[in-house]
């Protein structure tokens, strides 16, 4: 295991994206997101992910620098083209427009398409929660045919996140952020680099077997080689049965259809469309009952008492909370082979050797 301290691993990737012709604040936004992601604990949002944005890169599938188009633009809806941009400069534009929308109309809807990677769905709740706004998002990723439906063996559906935020005042808000699979694909990624292992059944083969395999999604591979999921011959599971499965199809319907993104498809580039829907609490609350009945509700909620073997009862947010604080003041920990795999990624780029060594001394 390595762990790289904070501000040196947001150097490093920064270093890593400026080397592959992004400007330097587009570098540092990239490297300053995926490193959040680390920071929550959601490793398979996180810096695991530059290798696989550099293979996007060098294969014209991300344009690095891109400008948004806004095809459709009323004053309470738009639709934001990214071109193909990465998810870290399209999100924070599609997310900005959608708040400003709703600041002045109380309700906004904004629908993203043909975008990067957009990375950990928290950070667009966070951004709204933080205007004290609440926001809504349906995210698929076409062209990443992932996971099996519910009674199925077969992929049909991409991970298909879903996202709510809350906002708090005075607090972190609450934000519900998961993939409508058993695992999202960046867990399996991180299993497959010697990282936390999957939980039991999160894969099916295709005679319905149950397993934990990372090969039964990509397919035979070397540790620090890069991976393929359509060289696999299985599926990850939607979590939740025939919920969880209906959840992931509405996702790619309003994500993937409605957008325009196109919902996933083995034969579509990939691409994120995400639909998102802000909600200003002030305007259908001026008497500001809702903090006051949230705050209420969550100190309820927690009050529960624990189930045996449990600490506490937690609200979504509260785990990453604990992890942001932990590794914000003692580093982020990446296995060994995570870490091998970027630093490869760095030297291809022409990241000079003293900068590798910069980044753990």
């Amino acid at each position: 295991m390595v762990t790289v301290q904070v501000n040196k691993l947001i150097d490093f990737v920064a270093d890593v994206f400026s080397h592959a012709d992004s400007s330097p604040e587009e570098a540092r936004r990239i490297a300053t997101y995926l490193t959040t992601a680390n920071l929550t604990g959601h490793d398979s949002h996180g810096v695991i992910r530059v290798p696989v944005y550099i293979r996007w890169r060098n294969n014209g599938m991300i344009t690095p620098n891109q400008t948004i188009e806004i095809p459709v633009d009323t004053p309470s809806l738009a639709v934001v083209d990214g071109r193909f941009g990465y998810g870290q400069t399209v999100g924070p534009q599609a997310v900005k427009l959608g708040i400003e929308k709703c600041k002045a109309a109380g309700l906004s809807a904004i629908a993203t398409k043909n975008s990067g990677h957009i990375g950990r769905i928290g950070d667009w709740a966070e951004m709204a929660a933080a205007e004290g706004l609440v926001s809504i998002h349906f995210v698929t990723a076409a062209g990443s045919v992932l996971v099996a439906p519910y009674g199925g063996v077969e992929r049909r559906l991409s991970t298909a996140p879903y996202c709510v935020g809350i906002p708090r005042p005075g607090q972190m808000p609450v934000v519900l952020d998961f993939a409508t699979s058993v695992v999202a694909e960046g867990k399996v990624l991180v299993a497959s680099r010697g990282g936390k292992k999957l939980p039991k059944g999160a894969l099916i083969a295709p005679d319905g077997t149950l397993s934990e395999d990372p090969a039964l999604l990509y397919g035979p591979h070397e540790m620090q080689g890069p991976r393929d999921h359509s060289k696999g011959t299985g599926a990850i599971r939607a979590f939740g049965d025939h919920k969880g499965s209906g959840l992931a199809l509405i996702c790619e319907l309003l994500g993937g259809a409605l957008t325009g993104n196109g919902a996933t498809k083995y034969d579509r580039p990939f691409a994120n469309g995400m639909f998102s829907i802000y909600i200003d609490p002030k305007v259908i609350d001026p008497a500001n009952f809702f903090d006051g009945e949230v705050a209420r509700y969550v100190d309820f909620f927690k009050s529960a008492k624990p189930a045996a073997g449990v600490d506490a009862v937690l609200i979504p947010g509260d785990n990453e909370a604990k992890t942001r604080a932990e590794r914000t003041a003692n580093g982020v920990p990446l296995p060994d082979e995570t870490w091998a795999a970027i630093v490869q990624t760095a030297r291809d780029v022409g990241v000079s050797e003293d900068a590798v060594k910069k980044a753990t001394s």
